[in-house]
């Protein structure tokens, strides 16, 4: 396959690569994770913002396919928390620690908190590179608070405690097509796509 007709996602998150095929299905090209092409790359994420770290991911893995790559990088900011874990998310309490006991942790921490004391925001950010090096950057954001106990199935990472005052629920408890529509990924997707689509016209 030509390397400008498909777009290298850099994860190996299947959760995280449904909602990305989701959002971008409609530019019509095939969407590999780093996974499905068995890619590996020794990626150190030492950014001190999403936006350095999206970037250095995306940089390592063009580096290795030379063609178009996006990689995001997203995190949970508690405001009762000075804004942790931020782009510490992944790594909040050791990756090798269960999102399930990382939420529980957070509820505890914000325990005393009432209302918009418990205010959060997830943040994304996706960098692309694309195949003649040129780099673009989105970002979005959807704001709520943390919830007091785990709720739904769906989603994963912190979607069970973040709870989205105006709907009653947390991100985890929508379909995931109605997260997608209002996700920071989602809304960060969309954007990229549209730069995508607009590179895409370019190239004819």
């Amino acid at each position: 396959m030509d390397r400008e007709q498909r777009i290298v996602f850099a994860t190996g998150n299947e959760g995280k690569m449904r909602e990305v095929r989701a959002v971008l299905a409609d530019l019509g090209l095939p969407v590999f994770s780093m996974k499905d092409l068995e890619l590996h790359a020794d990626i150190v994420e030492d950014g001190t913002t999403f936006e350095e770290n999206a970037r250095i991911k995306a940089r390592a893995v063009h580096a290795i396919t030379g063609g178009l790559v996006l990689a995001d990088d997203s995190g949970l900011e508690v405001d009762a928390m000075g804004g942790a874990p931020g782009v510490y998310s992944a790594r909040f309490m050791g990756e090798d620690t269960s999102y399930e006991i990382k939420n529980q942790a957070i509820i505890d921490q914000v325990a005393g908190c009432v209302g918009a004391e418990r205010s959060a925001r997830f943040r994304c950010v996706i960098a692309a590179v694309f195949p003649d090096g040129h780099e673009e950057v989105a970002e979005g954001t959807i704001e709520g608070q943390i919830a007091e106990r785990p709720s739904g199935s769906g989603g994963f990472g912190y979607d069970p405690i973040f709870w989205l005052p105006g709907r009653g629920l947390t991100t985890a408890d929508l379909p995931a097509e109605e997260k997608n529509a209002i996700s920071h990924r989602g809304q960060a997707l969309r954007i990229m796509a549209g730069r995508i689509a607009a590179w895409q016209e370019e190239q004819k």
